[in-house]
């Protein structure tokens, strides 16, 4: 990776050509030893200026609303999947439109458009989505699978008179886990479903899969899927979303100015709540290049923000020299859950988009302004 981050605006996005390609190469690895199929969740990264590059290694993306479908249909132009906790019925028929497969929620879901349809002349593919109730996620907000969840069809409900005219099951009960957790969880649906997976055509695994990180164990990902596939000789999809651009992108800041109110607290262009929302809701630390943990280093600072809100807050992070005006702050792996997600509030303008290519070096993608604010009010 080579960019030079003192030559861009700020606040923005950067990802890197080079970084996506790697991860894309282990995903493709998977599909090649597997025979499974890979699809982009768009609900983590939807920047379709590099679509046409995920498109040569995945086999298309999986949306959660008729504008994610919508986006993968006309950026990527392969398969497109959806699943939706329930479908606005004004929706559902531009939803076949763009759709290959469609996953209901429940059966309810399933027998009020299995007619519309049949009546599209559209073959589509269509799944319900299970809930085994297992899940080792210990945040509820991330759980699927906890007391009460929306989330799928338990054993219990499931109308097994309506299976001949479903294609595949589909799961999601993981969050940026392991393929252990994969291991035991697959043990658990195939105990629970798997008189239903025989009928199938397909099982869809779902995402939380941290394929690409370091330590990520592909083997026991294949075997599971492997699993699968020789016990019922069907076809497995995956559909991560952090996986693909998990590393590959930066968020470019400025520090606008430094105060002391009991510690040194410096203020900077970008915003946690509306530039990288997740900081505050999952909550975690973003890594900043050169930064180090509190005290680590000599000079320590609270990275504050230029909103109103009081707890608009990186964090505290420690630097070799004293910050200053002008000094640019790198934060990592912010391609994920950053674009899709990031908002005006206050007015905040939005990041700047650059794109590292391989071939021309750095591109400006997209620069916001005004009317991007105004035009998302009344």
């Amino acid at each position: 990776m080579n960019i030079d981050f003192n030559s861009l605006e700020t606040p923005c996005y950067i990802v890197d050509e080079k970084l996506l390609r790697k991860n894309l190469e282990i995903l493709k690895y998977v599909q090649d030893k597997t025979g499974a199929k890979i699809l982009l969740a768009t609900k983590a990264f939807s920047m379709f200026s590099t679509f046409n590059i995920i498109g040569e290694y995945l086999e298309g993306v999986t949306s959660s609303s008729l504008f994610e479908a919508r986006l993968g249909y006309e950026e990527m132009g392969k398969e497109v999947h959806i699943y939706s906790p329930a479908y606005m019925e004004r929706d559902f028929d531009d939803i076949l439109k763009y759709s290959d497969h469609i996953v209901f929620n429940n059966f309810n879901q399933y027998k009020k458009y299995k007619q519309k349809i049949e009546n599209s002349g559209k073959k589509v593919e269509v799944g319900i989505r299970i809930n085994p109730e297992y899940s080792e996620i210990e945040t509820d907000m991330y759980n699927p699978c906890f007391t009460n969840s929306r989330m799928g069809t338990t054993l219990e409900n499931f109308e097994k008179e309506y299976i001949e005219g479903l294609d595949g099951l589909h799961f999601h009960t993981m969050c940026e886990q392991n393929s252990d957790t994969l291991k035991r969880t697959i043990e658990v649906v195939d105990q629970k479903f798997g008189k239903y997976i025989k009928n199938m055509k397909w099982l869809n695994f779902g995402g939380g899969h941290h394929i690409t990180r370091d330590d990520y164990d592909l083997d026991t990902l294949i075997e599971c899927i492997m699993f699968i596939k020789n016990k019922y000789d069907i076809d497995v999809y995956l559909e991560p979303g952090e996986a693909i651009a998990l590393n590959t992108g930066f968020l470019v800041s400025t520090v606008l100015d430094t105060m002391k109110n009991g510690m040194d607290i410096a203020i900077l262009d970008t915003s946690a709540t509306c530039h990288m929302p997740d900081v505050l809701e999952m909550p975690y630390r973003p890594k900043i290049i050169g930064a180090g943990e509190p005290n680590e280093y000599e000079y320590t600072y609270r990275l504050g923000c230029p909103t109103c809100l009081s707890g608009d807050v990186i964090g505290d992070y420690s630097f070799k020299e004293p910050l200053k005006e002008g000094d640019r702050l790198v934060f990592c792996d912010m391609a994920i859950y950053s674009m899709v997600k990031n908002n005006t509030f206050n007015g905040i303008n939005l990041p700047s988009i650059y794109f590292n290519t391989e071939k021309e070096g750095v591109k400006l993608i997209k620069r916001f302004g005004y009317e991007d604010f105004k035009n998302r009010l009344s």
